[in-house]
């Protein structure tokens, strides 16, 4: 069992399984509905270790919740999973239990071992229950998400799981086995964050011929401003050979929109839907075929 603990300075409610407890406020367009979602949600938010289990990693969850839905959260190349714990945590605050696996992180990952270790997490946090057996998760209602290679490594861990409902990449890079492969087979919905100022996976040789080759409905959301680096936070010595840098700003408007297209796909929530179709400052959404 993953023992998860409080998290300090995170906002105290208890969860219920209830549908209303993880519901976002009505909003007022897609300014409101980012302020609204970049925001803690309700739930008080514990951490466990995924070592518990035999993978490194992390697991943020709400306090208590039965049927909840998860996430599995791929890092980027040389990555630890604490660089990601801004948004691991705050899916958790929304009712999301999310899980980031810390292993393949040398300088030459098995892409294939990675998507494996993935779709392990998904499944000890669907088979195992969390919080002291306060927390579980319906299988149902699970996505895979990753930033660089690990958001390509999501769409490969995607492949032949039925019950995942939907993957979000972030930055996303190419992987062997192809993304691109993956991303034809796939036809579930997809989001893909693009960075507009990536030079480490740029757009055009990554996340537009991946979001092209879709096989269900896909989203292509840029985010102008953004780098490859952008979506992390804190410190790492990779910082000196990956362009640009951890902006808060970036992880800021990350968060409200993988929030809503994750609480969208994986709960029906339909207030949040101005943040998946709708124009929102700071970014451009491609256009849809």
């Amino acid at each position: 069992m993953c023992a998860v603990q409080p998290v300090a300075g995170t906002r105290v409610r208890a969860v219920t399984r209830t549908r209303s407890a993880t519901r976002p406020p009505e909003v007022r367009g897609a300014k409101d509905a980012i302020v609204q979602l970049s925001r803690p949600g309700p739930h008080t938010v514990l951490r466990g270790d995924l070592g518990m289990v035999g993978i490194p990693g992390v697991v943020f969850a709400p306090e208590e919740g039965l049927g909840l839905p998860a996430v599995a959260f791929g890092h980027d190349w040389l990555q630890p999973a604490e660089r990601y714990a801004d948004l691991l945590r705050h899916l958790a605050s929304w009712g999301i239990v999310a899980a980031a696996p810390s292993s393949h992180r040398g300088p030459l990952p098995s892409h294939a071992g990675f998507a494996t270790d993935l779709r392990t997490t998904l499944d000890v946090c669907a088979g195992v229950r969390l919080g002291e057996g306060r927390i579980s998760v319906d299988s149902r209602r699970t996505a895979l998400a990753g930033h660089g290679i690990g958001g390509g490594i999501a769409m490969l861990a995607a492949q032949d799981r039925p019950r995942v409902r939907a993957v979000v990449t972030i930055a996303v890079a190419q992987t062997r086995p192809s993304a691109l492969d993956a991303a034809r087979a796939l036809t579930i919905p997809v989001l893909h964050l693009a960075a507009g100022k990536d030079t480490v996976a740029p757009a055009a040789g990554h996340a537009e011929p991946i979001a092209a080759a879709a096989g269900g409905p896909v989203w292509l959301r840029t985010l102008s401003k953004a780098s490859h680096t952008g979506f992390l936070e804190g410190v790492h010595w990779s910082d000196f050979v990956l362009s640009g840098t951890p902006d808060a700003k970036t992880r800021r408007l990350a968060r409200a929109l993988v929030t809503a297209f994750l609480l969208h796909h994986l709960c029906d929530e339909d207030r949040v839907d101005v943040l998946i179709d709708g124009k929102v400052s700071g970014t451009t959404l491609a256009d849809r075929h």
